[in-house]
C-alpha cells in the first residue's frame, strides 16, 4: 500500500505528489511548521490525508514543545492549532481533526506533561489506522454500486494518495476489482492542478489497474458515446443537505451524468460530512495561486495580465448525487436524513420540528 503519510522517530513522512508522476519522493517534516507548509502546499493533499495531516502536525508540535508548566503547554497547543488550521479552508476532515486532538488535550490536562505529549502522539497514530480501515470499509459498500464491467469515471485523485492508504472513491475501484468486476477506470487530467493525470494514474497503473486519461473537456463525449457505466468522486466537505464540495470540475461531470443517465456516486467517510453547513452556500471555497493557472509544468501559458480565476473546489448540489458511500453504509436522498442517520447525529429536519 502506498504510504501516503507516516509518523516516524524522526517526523511526520510524506511522499511528494507535487513530485508524481515523474520522481516517487518523500519529504520528512520535523516541525509543525513543516507540516502546515507541506499541507499548504499540496504536498499531501486529499481531505481525509489533510486531516490526519494536522493530527500529525500537532502531535509533533507538542512533542517539540519546549513548554514546562501545563498553561505553557495549553499556550503553545492553541498557537500550533492555530496555525494549521488556516492551511486549507474547505477540507473539512482539517477541523476535525484540530477539533479531535483538541478534545483529547482537554481530556488530558491534569496528567504529567511526557503522558499528555505520547498520548497526543498515539491518537494521531490512532487516527491514521482509522482512516485506512474506514477507507477499505467504504470500498465493499461501493464495490456493491458498480457494473460488473465496462468503464467507470472519477475526477481528481480521491485515491490512496488524498488518505492514509486505499482510497475512497479509488478503494470503490479496488474492492470492485478485488470482487472479480471488470472495470476499467477513466480518469479526467483534472485541470489545473492535474490530479487525475499525474496522481490517479500514476496510483491505478502502480496497482495494475487498467486506466485511461481524459481531458477534463473529453468527460461528455466518452458518456455519450456508452463508455460510462458509473462516476465515483471523492469530496472535502459534503453539507448536511447532502450538497458536495469536491475538486473544481466536479459539477460539470455530474450535470453530464445527469444528462446521460449514468449514476454519480461520491465516496467520503463520516468525517467528511460538515452538519454544521445545512447547504453547499455555507461551504467555504479556497482560491489558490493564479501561476497554477497560467503556468503549466512552469511554462507560461497565458499573456501577462489577463485576468484569473483559481477556485479549488466547486459544490455539486445534492439532487445530481445518486448516492453517498460512507465506512457506515450507503446514504440515498433525502440526504439530511440518511446521512444524520449513519453518523448517529439529529437530522436538520428532526430538530427543527
Amino acid at each position: 500500500m502506498i504510504q501516503t503519510l507516516e509518523w516516524t522517530d524522526k517526523g511526520v513522512r510524506f511522499i511528494d505528489q507535487t513530485k508524481l508522476p515523474t520522481e516517487e519522493t518523500y519529504v520528512t517534516c520535523k516541525n509543525y511548521e513543516q507540516v502546515a507548509d507541506a499541507i499548504r502546499n499540496m504536498v499531501v493533499r486529499g481531505a481525509p490525508a489533510i486531516g490526519v495531516a494536522a493530527a500529525m502536525g500537532i502531535a509533533l508540535g507538542m512533542k517539540n514543545s519546549k513548554a514546562e508548566t501545563g498553561g505553557e503547554l495549553k499556550s503553545d497547543f492553541d498557537k500550533i492549532c492555530e496555525v494549521i488550521g488556516k492551511t486549507r479552508p474547505t477540507a473539512v476532515n482539517l477541523f476535525w481533526a484540530i477539533r479531535r486532538m483538541k478534545d483529547k488535550f482537554e481530556t488530558l490536562r491534569v496528567r504529567p506533561l511526557p503522558q499528555i505529549r505520547q498520548a497526543l502522539v498515539e491518537e494521531a497514530q490512532r487516527m491514521h489506522a482509522e482512516d485506512i480501515a474506514a477507507n477499505q470499509a467504504m470500498g465493499r459498500f461501493g464495490a456493491t454500486l458498480m457494473p460488473s464491467s465496462g468503464g467507470v469515471l472519477t475526477h481528481c485523485n480521491a485515491g490512496a494518495l488524498a488518505t492514509c492508504g486505499y482510497g475512497t472513491a479509488l478503494g470503490v475501484f479496488r474492492a470492485a476489482i478485488e470482487q472479480g468486476k471488470k472495470i476499467h477506470v477513466y480518469a479526467d487530467e483534472t485541470r489545473p492542478f492535474l490530479q487525475g493525470s499525474r496522481l490517479t494514474a500514476w496510483e491505478l497503473m502502480k496497482d495494475g489497474i487498467p486506466t485511461t486519461v481524459i481531458s477534463d473537456n473529453m468527460a461528455g463525449s466518452i458518456m455519450k458515446q456508452g463508455k460510462i457505466g458509473a462516476i465515483v468522486v471523492g469530496a472535502d466537505r459534503i453539507a448536511a443537505n447532502g450538497d458536495v464540495a469536491n475538486k473544481i470540475g466536479t459539477y460539470s461531470v455530474a450535470v453530464l451524468a445527469k444528462e446521460h443517465d449514468i449514476p454519480f456516486y461520491v465516496a467520503a467517510p463520516l468525517s467528511t460530512i460538515d452538519f454544521e453547513a445545512t447547504d453547499g452556500s455555507k461551504i467555504p471555497i479556497e482560491q489558490r495561486n493564479e501561476k497554477e493557472v497560467t503556468h503549466i509544468a512552469g511554462k507560461q501559458m497565458t499573456p501577462d495580465g489577463v485576468g484569473i480565476e483559481n477556485p479549488a473546489f466547486d459544490v455539486t448540489p445534492a439532487k445530481y448525487v445518486t448516492a453517498i458511500v460512507t465506512e457506515r453504509g450507503i446514504a440515498r436522498a433525502p440526504y439530511g436524513e440518511s446521512l444524520a442517520k449513519l453518523a448517529g447525529v439529529e437530522s436538520a429536519a428532526t430538530s427543527t420540528s
